[in-house]
């Protein structure tokens, strides 16, 4: 696959060479227009499915972008829509004369739009609610129609924001009600206003009338503006966070109504994005180890990350705020009202080096500290395990979060690397079967994937991987060790995705694990390849970092020739969940690739088991009848069906009719929580150790216990390691299958 893409990538440096872009150049020094001019020329060379730019092509990013800029239909005006629309199916002619008339136009009337809609919002909320007026709200933006004047553009912001507010003023009643039972309880034996307890004596003999007034609830009045000043506060707030936003941030959203037009998995990163992909990939980034948000223009801790710089300095908390940041040598800058992206990048910097920060601390006092950057990890991005107890047998888990891997080094800290690791010590704990958890995982590395498989096969194809115009590449485990060759059971949802997906297809076709959980996987048949869109530059730095861009590539397949894209893979034993009935899943994005088949490779069934079939159906078995899970899918039904509920009352007592509905049904549910196994878990002597001096470490792992002690998924995964009979494991006997 690696081979292939570097040939893919020659030629498109190659072509660059030669022709520039097809006759184009990058004279122009307008950034935009470059930008749209490489991007298009790579996505047509070098896309798994390159789509025609014409006029369908433009009609369908038109909508979507125009949809991206103004969701819930608040800014924007009939008449802006009216204008905007005679480009509806120019994009395409735009985008092959690199002209961004469309997008300068949307983009100066949105931040119009957002001006004044940053004053309507105060207004709007200047005026009381009658919550006793028959009113509805309709939130089915997709078919709302978009406002013709200001006047009823205002009127949508005061329905949007009376929704907002009706919550909170329900809510607020609602502890009103409470406070004044708790107070009647307590004076039932009261004389003149004067709390006594049950013998008639007085809690607190010096309270006056005065004291009394001062607590008792407020009045429908103030709660009524009470609620609606925290509204205004949160819409003060977003306004914020948005007036952080740059040209260049809406620029990006235009780019990616364009690229993934070609499918929902390409993608344009920005320089800043770039990073934080590669972050998310690896794990890891160099800096302090503090997670940072903006509030009202001040920067403040929200999170100290357990094992970093900061933690290990122990000279910051949570809630201190930055107010200027230094590097070795340099005067401190104030971050106070910058931007948070852009705070960040001065206080993030290579292992080694020292950065300078002033803070204010939660107590008003202010002083200088200095930290020394490390390399930070993201300790919920790696793989974990422990074991579990289920009688007097030992069985392991395995949660693996994501496929991870350090695009620079390989050999660094890694997906597959990090589950063998684990795997050695469940073995050394003598566990009798794994879990291995895969719900919720996208995907990652492929390269993981392959290596992972060869823990528990012994040689053999793992993969089939197919690019545009090249011959199909198998991908193979070609170490005949294995590392794991005990009973095996994988977990997955409809989050599953790629590369998760790909490791229990190959697991499901060699019969060497049994699939446990959604009815499908997620479908994401395809591979990407992060594509620096600098090196087209031939060296030329005027334009500075250009950023990047996640390209389909190719598609992979299963070993017995069936591609995951759209179908996913079938669990042998489904079991319902609360996305069962959600449209999740790549068949219900925008632009999909489509399903199709190629050859199978020959391949051999894991031979390990006896009754691997009969176990399949005994858990079918269990799980039909186990009320948990009826529990479980009624709730997950009833969940689909207020999804689709677009009509809210905004009369207080037709609201709170339907709340009293809602918790009516909501009790019967709560159930769900409650239930509780005989399961008893235990992390690994290794973490042991490191929980001495990491308590963060120590209450993340009790955390996840817990969770799993109530986890019916869990408990029969563990069912069915114990059907597959381990004690009667056969050894290094192999059936030949087709193919």
């Amino acid at each position: 696959m690696k081979r292939n893409f570097v040939y893919l990538l020659a030629a498109l440096l190659i072509s660059a060479a030669s022709c520039s872009f097809t006759n184009k150049t990058f004279d122009n020094p307008d950034k935009d227009k470059l930008l749209l001019d490489l991007i298009s020329y790579v996505l047509e060379n070098g896309h798994f499915n390159p789509k025609d730019i014409d006029d369908d092509f433009s009609e369908h990013v038109y909508d979507n972008y125009i949809e991206a800029l103004d969701p819930l239909k608040r800014y924007f005006l009939q008449s802006d829509i009216d204008e905007f629309s005679k480009y509806r199916s120019a994009i395409d002619d735009q985008i092959k004369t690199s002209d961004i008339t469309f997008f300068n136009l949307t983009y100066d009337r949105l931040m119009q739009r957002m001006d004044e809609a940053s004053v309507m919002y105060k207004d709007v909320l200047e005026t009381p609610y009658d919550y006793n007026e028959d009113e509805v709200i309709d939130v089915d933006y997709e078919n709302l129609s978009y406002a013709k004047t200001k006047d009823e553009l205002w009127q949508r912001w005061r329905t949007q924001l009376k929704f907002s507010t009706i919550e909170r003023y329900v809510s607020a009643t609602e502890d009103v009600e409470n406070e004044e039972d708790v107070k009647n309880e307590m004076t039932q034996h009261g004389v003149n206003g004067v709390v006594v307890d049950e013998k008639g004596t007085p809690v607190n003999p010096e309270s006056s009338s005065a004291d009394e007034d001062e607590g008792l609830p407020k009045d429908p009045i103030a709660l009524e503006k009470e609620t609606r000043e925290a509204t205004q506060k949160t819409l003060t707030e977003y306004f914020e966070f948005m007036g952080d936003l740059q040209r260049k941030d809406w620029f990006v959203v235009y780019i990616n109504s364009i690229v993934e037009e070609f499918d929902p998995h390409t993608f344009y990163f920005a320089p800043d994005d770039k990073e934080r992909f590669d972050v998310s990939m690896s794990g890891k980034f160099e800096g302090i180890g503090a997670r940072l948000q903006k509030k009202n223009d001040h920067i403040k801790i929200v999170e100290i990350i357990s094992g970093g710089p900061a933690w290990r300095a122990n000279n910051m908390e949570v809630g201190d705020e930055i107010m200027k940041v230094g590097q070795e040598g340099e005067t401190p800058v104030s971050v106070v009202g910058m931007r948070l992206e852009d705070a960040v990048k001065l206080i993030k910097g290579p292992k080694g080096s020292k950065v300078l920060l002033t803070m204010k601390r939660l107590d008003g006092t202010v002083d200088e500290i200095a930290i020394e950057r490390d390399i930070v990890e993201l300790e919920e991005s790696y793989a974990k395990s422990s074991t579990v107890k289920k009688g007097e047998r030992t069985f392991g888990i395995i949660n693996l979060p994501k496929f991870y891997i350090d695009f620079e080094d390989y050999k660094n800290r890694n997906a597959a690397s990090d589950v063998a690791k684990e795997i050695e010590e469940l073995k050394a704990a003598g566990v009798e079967g794994i879990v291995l958890d895969l719900r919720d995982n996208g995907g990652g590395s492929l390269k993981t994937v392959v290596d992972m498989a060869g823990l528990f096969i012994k040689e053999g194809p793992i993969v089939q991987v197919k690019s545009t115009g090249q011959k199909k590449e198998v991908l193979s485990d070609t170490d005949d060790s294995v590392q794991w060759d005990g009973p095996l059971v994988i977990l997955v949802n409809e989050l599953s995705a790629s590369a998760s997906e790909i490791l229990a297809a190959a697991m499901q076709d060699y019969k060497r694990a049994i699939i446990l959980g959604s009815k499908q996987t997620y479908g994401k048949g395809t591979v990407q390849n992060v594509i620096d869109l600098n090196q087209f530059l031939r060296g030329n730095t005027e334009y500075g970092d250009v950023g990047a861009l996640k390209m389909t590539t190719q598609k992979f397949y299963r070993i017995n020739g069936g591609s995951t894209q759209l179908e996913g893979v079938k669990s042998d034993v489904v079991v319902p969940d609360r996305y069962s009935y959600s449209n999740i899943g790549e068949k219900d994005q925008e632009n999909p690739l489509p399903w199709d088949k190629i050859e199978a490779v020959s391949y051999k069934d894991w031979a390990g088991y006896i009754d691997y079939e009969e176990t399949i159906e005994k858990s079918k078995a269990r799980m039909a009848n186990n009320s948990q899970l009826k529990l479980i899918d009624e709730n997950a039904q009833w969940v689909k069906a207020q999804q689709e509920e677009k009509v809210y009352p905004l009369n207080i007592d037709e609201y709170k009719a339907e709340i009293e509905k809602d918790e009516e049904v909501l009790k019967r549910f709560r159930k769900i929580t409650d239930y509780q196994t005989d399961l008893s878990f235990k992390s690994l002597p290794y973490e042991d150790e490191l929980m001495v001096k990491d308590s963060i470490l120590k209450e993340k792992r009790e955390r996840w216990h817990k969770n799993l002690s109530k986890d019916v998924y869990i408990e029969e995964a563990l069912n069915v390691l114990e059907d597959l009979k381990i004690n009667n494991i056969k050894k290094n006997k192999v059936v030949q299958v087709k193919g």
